[in-house]
């Protein structure tokens, strides 16, 4: 098994080949051990300045990132543009050149424009992971999730994944789907028509507008969030019809012929996408999610890292 990434950035999961993928999943299993012993912390990265540039609002990944990189030892700078001088007309690489004067030696950015992280990694010299940008895609939700289906199955081969909702603007589906083909998944998306793209089945992608048809072919539900910021135009009359034709309750999960196994990317919409009680049920692995993002992340930076020439 190689040691190295093929890509020298992580700014989608299009870019990754089956083996990178396989890589950051054995050096996540790696730091689970460290972030579950007594002292979580390794000395990796305790030479390494990384910058954290969150240009759209977030709470759960940002937390993820960081407490990634502090569980690395790596010195942290953390910028928010929402009091920044990009209010003031500043551009992306003007800011980024500004940062990296400060010797940085890798950016994890969140950006509203698509291809964003794609833009910066071919304008600065350090290294760039993705942390979300725009509709486009968001590789270390993908791979979270991914290695979530594995822990709980021992292999993501051959299992059926349902990403069920707002498909048009989730950048979570599209990694996704990337990440689960490329690892011998099938997949189907389902929501409103009108939150389908048109170009799903190009992707080798099953499309369904039903959801108890849905849940009854797969053995994994992705529930995504509505991205109602995202979205500039109405897709439904209300968020109480949506939950009524797209929101999973415990009533439809135990009507079920099998047991399946729930997710969410998070932030949940509690009483939208899914139900209190299906949220905290024993089929949920929400919370081994958020476990997992982080050694993911750690993962992910750590082998980034290991490629910079000092």
């Amino acid at each position: 098994m190689m040691n190295n990434l093929s890509v020298d950035h992580l700014t989608g999961i299009k870019d990754l080949t089956a083996e990178d993928i396989e890589l950051i999943f054995k050096t996540a299993d790696s730091f689970k051990e460290v972030i579950n012993r007594p002292i979580k912390k390794v000395p990796s990265l305790r030479d390494i300045t990384i910058a954290n540039l969150f240009f759209e609002n977030s709470t759960r990944t940002k937390l993820s990132f960081e407490l990634a990189e502090k569980r690395l030892s790596a010195d942290i700078v953390n910028f928010s543009a929402s009091g920044s001088s990009v209010k003031k007309g500043e551009t992306l690489v003007d800011t980024v050149n500004n940062i990296l004067s400060m010797k940085v030696d890798l950016v994890v950015m969140r950006h509203p424009n698509p291809g964003a992280a794609t833009f910066l990694s071919k304008k600065i010299g350090a290294k760039v992971i993705n942390a979300g940008d725009g509709t486009h895609e968001h590789p270390t939700q993908a791979l979270l999730d991914s290695y979530s289906i594995r822990e709980k199955f021992g292999s993501v081969k051959g299992k059926k994944v349902v990403i069920v909702g707002d498909i048009l603007h989730s950048r979570v589906a599209l990694s996704n789907i990337y990440c689960l083909q490329k690892q011998g998944a099938e997949v189907m998306v389902c929501g409103p028509l009108n939150l389908i793209p048109k170009n799903m089945k190009d992707l080798g992608v099953k499309v369904s507008n039903n959801l108890k048809e849905a849940l009854e072919w797969c053995d994994v539900a992705n529930m995504l969030r509505i991205q109602l910021e995202r979205q500039d135009e109405t897709f439904f009359p209300s968020l109480r019809e949506y939950a009524m034709l797209f929101g999973l309750n415990k009533g439809i999960l135990d009507s079920l012929s099998k047991k399946i196994v729930v997710m969410h990317p998070g932030p949940i919409n509690r009483g939208v996408e899914i139900t209190s009680d299906v949220a905290d049920s024993d089929q949920s692995i929400i919370l081994q999610q958020v476990e997992n993002g982080v050694a993911i992340r750690m993962a992910v930076i750590y082998l980034l890292a290991s490629q910079i020439e000092r």
